[in-house]
């Protein structure tokens, strides 16, 4: 993507930095929360995401309010009014040549919206609000509990210890905290950002809602962690025919959680269209793995196996006709066409891991994410949780992974419901186990037959099974009976004393020549 020319606005004495995106049939004015940085807000694959969606359908205007970000700082002893912040709407406006604009408004920006809206009607065409609130004491933090927050913001701010008050969500995400650290630190120095928290502290625009005649579309998360839901739906009952939607979640920030709802909302109100389907979002089987050091083996021993299963990963995710899709910290991406071949590798992974030496989890789920690059948005979230929580191990699957994977010979057992922050209701999990029908009943104690022990015709079967085939797409491909793969499959893992299909593939893999097995 190229750069986005940033220019300035003058609001007085003070110069807004503000930047232009899209060219859609209407201007769109995004009003920021407590801090933002337009530059680094590309940065982050949500924020970005979420301006993407916008720009596709409007002229997107973005600013930095006075002491954010790029703007000019603030005078922490003379600290600007809201009228006078709320003006610097209207000095972006006039500066990007926009006459009327809806306003989206996102947390600390919805007052200044707000504001914008009862101020100049004759400029605003409509109103969405996300996460808003009229009154800073009553929905966002008590006069103690705002003592406190400033406290952490003169202490550590640049830390990301502010983290736990925006998305608590996302506190156990490394890379996101690296980035919100970042945030900090390059949207305001630890004094702008206290003097901000105290301009905000005198926030109360309750006495103009009723004056608001624009159209009002209202946006908050049901467990919201910095702003109380309650906080909306006053706005509801005070501004006149405004709808409320309420959303799964408690991480606060705009960006965070499902961006493509949020928009899908947005773009809805504002265009009275539903949302186009991307049709760059394809249906996908993703597959987070992780390992750790449970032996605590030591830093280079620990890094010299750590590098060996990732490259068994790459091997094995190929061999069962899946996509290496990146890395996000400790956790390994791949995605499938279909869940079977998901949890088939997920298996021969685990196997892969116990013989280098490491511990793994990991996690399946389904559903749509973006065809290029590397996954991202609501599905990816899910799997990566679903591969957090999976213990020692174990491959942890959300129900609809088995309920495609019928047929396919897999066995999943209930594992029950897990809580996740940005879906509605808790998500029905299964645990994948082995394909026991496909295991001998017994096993002799001698030692394991060396590859050359199979016949040729079980050296064909075996390698099928590493490519991550069925019996049954095996048995029509070497036109045999579905019930005669069985017996082969079965006659295979005694010869090598191996516990299941999945082990029975990470051994093809090891012994795999250039010419074949």
């Amino acid at each position: 993507m190229r750069p986005i020319e940033t220019r300035y606005a003058r609001s007085g004495d003070v110069r807004i930095a503000y930047q232009v995106v899209g060219q859609g049939s209407f201007d769109l004015v995004f009003v920021p929360g407590f801090i933002s940085n337009l530059d680094l807000q590309w940065e982050d694959e949500g924020y970005s995401r979420l301006l993407k969606r916008f720009s596709a359908f409007s002229r997107l205007i973005l600013f930095d309010k006075r002491g954010t970000g790029l703007s000019d700082r603030v005078d922490t002893r003379h600290l600007p009014s809201l009228e006078a912040r709320m003006d610097d709407v209207r000095a972006v406006m006039d500066a990007a040549g926009s006459g009327r604009a809806a306003i989206l408004g996102a947390s600390e920006g919805a007052p200044m919206a707000m504001l914008f809206a009862a101020t100049y009607p004759e400029r605003t065409r409509a109103l969405a609000l996300y996460g808003g609130y009229a009154h800073f004491h009553k929905w966002v933090m008590a006069p103690e509990r705002l003592e406190a927050f400033i406290e952490t913001v003169e202490t550590s701010w640049g830390t990301g210890a502010t983290l736990p008050n925006f998305a608590p969500g996302r506190v156990d995400d490394t890379h996101f905290a690296q980035w919100w650290g970042r945030f900090e630190r390059l949207s305001a120095s630890p004094t702008a950002a206290a003097a901000l928290a105290r301009m905000n502290a005198g926030i109360d625009v309750r006495g103009i809602l009723s004056t608001i005649s624009a159209p009002t579309l209202l946006i908050h998360r049901r467990n919201d962690a910095r702003v109380d839901p309650e906080a909306s739906r006053f706005l509801a009952r005070k501004i006149h025919g405004a709808r409320l939607v309420e959303l799964p979640g408690r991480d606060h920030p705009i960006w965070t959680g499902d961006v493509d709802r949020v928009a899908d909302l947005i773009e809805e109100f504002l265009t009275g269209q539903p949302a186009v389907a991307d049709t760059e979002r394809v249906l996908a089987a993703l597959l987070v793995t992780r390992i750790y050091d449970t032996a605590k083996l030591g830093d280079r021993m620990w890094s010299e196996r750590s590098q060996r299963f990732q490259e068994t990963w790459r091997l094995l995710v190929g061999r069962h006709g899946g996509r290496v899709a990146g890395t996000h910290g400790e956790l390994m991406i791949s995605r499938f066409d279909g869940p079977a071949r998901a949890i088939r590798c997920a298996a021969a992974l685990r196997d892969a891991a116990q013989q280098i030496g490491v511990a793994g989890a990991q996690g399946v789920h389904v559903g749509e994410i973006e065809m290029r690059g590397a996954p991202v948005g609501l599905t990816a979230r899910v799997t990566m949780q679903l591969a957090v929580r999976a213990g020692r191990g174990d491959i942890l699957a959300s129900r609809l992974v088995a309920e495609l994977a019928i047929g396919s010979g897999l066995h999943f057992v209930d594992a029950g419901r897990i809580s996740l922050d940005e879906l509605g209701e808790p998500l029905p999990v299964v645990q994948a186990t082995s394909e026991q029908h496909l295991e001998p009943a017994c096993r002799p104690k001698s030692k394991p037959m060396e590859p050359a022990a199979l016949t040729a015709r079980e050296s064909e079967v075996v390698s099928l099974i590493a490519d991550g085939k069925s019996n049954a797409a095996i048995a029509a491909e070497l036109k045999l009976s579905e019930h005669t793969v069985k017996r082969h499959v079965a006659n295979i893992l005694l010869k090598l004393d191996l516990p299941s299909r999945a082990a029975a593939a990470a051994f093809s893999a090891r012994h795999t020549g250039p010419d074949g097995p």
